[in-house]
């Protein structure tokens, strides 16, 4: 699931060992375009600039350049990735983000 593209421009961390990370990633992976990396989080090596395993586990991390997106806002850029991310867009309009966003915070609890 670890690809890697010099040009690369968005990298998504995410839980390896989550069965339901796991799942997502594997469709997102057979959709996206050659702009988006998958970095499985447990594959990573100690590494300068990156916020701390614990950080990544807690919630889903994509890093665009110098830019960290987190939760929602992270899962809507990379599916921006795909030929879906149009519909995608919704989770972010302004009276819904705020639901989307405590949802995904108690789901992501577990």
């Amino acid at each position: 699931m670890n690809s890697t593209s010099a040009q690369a421009h968005d990298i998504l961390y995410y839980d390896g060992q989550c069965p339901l990370c796991l799942k997502e990633m594997k469709h997102l992976a057979r959709l996206k375009d050659d702009q988006l990396v998958l970095q499985d989080i447990h594959q990573l090596h100690d590494d300068e600039g990156l916020p701390s395993k614990a950080q990544l586990l807690e919630t889903l991390h994509l890093r665009r350049d110098d830019q960290w997106l987190t939760g929602v806002d992270a899962s809507v850029a990379a599916w921006q990735h795909t030929q879906w991310g149009p519909l995608w867009r919704w989770m972010r309009w302004p009276l819904i983000a705020p639901i989307m966003d405590w949802g995904y915070r108690h789901w992501a609890r577990w």
